[in-house]
This record gives C-alpha cells, structure tokens and sequence, in this order.
C-alpha cells in the first residue's frame, strides 16, 4: 500500500464525527485496505472525536497516517485532558470490570478492543487529551479466497 496523511481541524460539534470517519474509510479504500479493517478503524476514530466533541473545548484536530501496512491515528482535543489518576483506559480508580460499564469510558474501551496499540495521554504544552492509535492493514480479499491465499497486487 502506498504512503497517505491527512490532518483536519474540526468543529467540536457533532456533525464533524462522521466527516472525518468518511474521509478515513475513502482513504483506506483507495489505498486497498481490507473492508474489516477499515471499518474497525472507522469506528475506534469515531469514538475518539465524539469524545474530543463530548469533553473538549473549541476544536480539536485529527490526524491519520497510511504507511505501508499500517494506519497510525491520532485525535487530540484542547480540553482539560485525562485525569490524573486515569490508568491506559482512563477509567482512574474504577474497580476491574466497572470501568466499561459505568456511563462514560466505554469509547477509550472499544478504541483499545479494535486497534493493535493505544496510548491516551494529556498535552503538556497546551492542555488537552491526545488519543492516538494504530493497526496493521490487510489488503481487501477477494471473495471466497481464503485469508493468506490471495496473491500480491500488482503495483
């Protein structure tokens, strides 16, 4: 798969979330990536701009990078960021198995269960949260050819 980067800076209203998950499943499409996949991403990037949208202030930007076999995302808002005591889920000091099923903290969940590697962090400089995830990318099957068994495209 070839190389692709995109960033936008979003409004932080609702109507930006499926915006920047269209462009993401348009520029996985064009770069051959596996439906599943795409989807998966699409999704885990959804949940980070609606909470970028829930809990940032102004707007907040998003980021991909497609890099060979792999998507790298990024999503990072102005607001006031991760707790302190929030643990790789930011569940904080949720009890084991409370966390994804209190009300809130079920999206950075879903984010970890569909991606390869999370990391939740908080901006030094400015404030805010940074949520950035990435996965390995298959090329799309096609139908009825086993995983694994589809031959290489031409490029």
């Amino acid at each position: 798969m070839s190389s692709l980067w995109w960033s936008l800076r979003l409004r932080r209203e609702a109507a930006s979330v499926p915006l920047a998950r269209r462009l993401l499943l348009g520029a996985m499409e064009a770069a051959g990536a596996d439906p599943d996949t795409s989807y998966e991403l699409s999704l885990a990037l959804s949940e980070a701009c609606a909470n970028a949208v829930e809990h940032g202030r102004g707007a907040y930007c998003v980021t991909a990078y497609l890099d060979g076999d792999r998507c790298r995302i990024e999503v990072a808002d102005s607001g006031p960021g991760f707790p302190a005591d929030a643990d790789a889920e930011g569940c904080g000091d949720a009890a084991p198995g409370e966390c994804h099923e209190a009300e809130s903290g079920r999206g950075l969940f879903l984010i970890e269960a569909l991606a390869d590697h999370v990391r939740f962090r908080n901006r030094p400089d400015s404030g805010g949260a940074v949520v950035s995830f990435d996965k390995v990318l298959r090329r799309g099957v096609p139908d009825g050819v086993p995983d694994g068994l589809a031959l290489p495209s031409a490029s």
